[in-house]
């Protein structure tokens, strides 16, 4: 290895470094894990989307605002995004930009809805559901042999997938490489650019 390669790797390695505490500040124990074990906030050890996932998002902004902790781009794009911010819609508080799945129905609803309507729903086609909770929809087969009805994305927020430093703060954020189950909000979100067209995108890029 050359010089100038050992440079560029040097660098590279500087630029990925995160979560760097600029002054004595009192953490939680899972911040702490974190800093000592050279893990980035978007390598959060928790569960995506639970509790825990999202107070180690929460802890690490109001650090960063306050000025006490240095994060590398892609950290610093997570915690300027409003995950993991928790509102009340309704009688409920839910956490923005985090897709969920939409619970209301049974499986056996659904089947019994599409009949009822004398249609027959189309698996893996995600559509637009004006009328809410999320902007799109999607029905797939579940993991059971039934049919599942998949919502996903925040009504409120447009989808910038063309813009490519929103988009790979929300690769990274989301984790997009992992999510593989067809099953989960997440998956669809993630893979939303293949759809551009039917569902009315200006942009065919992946998150």
């Amino acid at each position: 290895m050359d010089l100038r390669e050992l440079i560029k790797e040097a660098l590279e390695g500087q630029l990925d470094k995160s979560l760097i505490l600029k002054e004595e500040s009192n953490v939680s124990d899972a911040l702490k894990y974190h800093i000592e074990n050279g893990l980035t906030l978007t390598d959060n050890i928790f569960r995506v989307y639970s509790e825990s996932y999202f107070d180690l998002v929460n802890e690490v902004r109001e650090l960063f605002n306050e000025g006490k902790i240095d994060l590398n781009e892609e950290d610093t794009l997570m915690v300027e995004s409003d995950l993991g911010i928790k509102v009340k819609i309704g009688k409920e508080y839910v956490y923005l930009d985090a897709p969920y799945i939409y619970e209301t129905e049974t499986e056996e609803d659904i089947l019994v809805e599409a009949k009822a309507h004398g249609k027959n729903v189309k698996l893996g086609s995600p559509f637009r559901t004006p009328g809410g909770p999320k902007k799109f929809a999607v029905y797939v087969k579940s993991k059971t042999g039934g049919v599942k009805k998949v919502t996903f994305g925040d009504p409120n927020l447009r989808v910038k997938n063309s813009n490519k430093k929103a988009a790979k703060s929300f690769r990274a954020r989301h984790k997009c490489s992992q999510k593989t189950d067809r099953t989960t909000p997440g998956y669809w979100s993630c893979s939303i650019g293949r759809y551009a067209k039917q569902l009315g995108l200006s942009s065919s890029n992946s998150w």
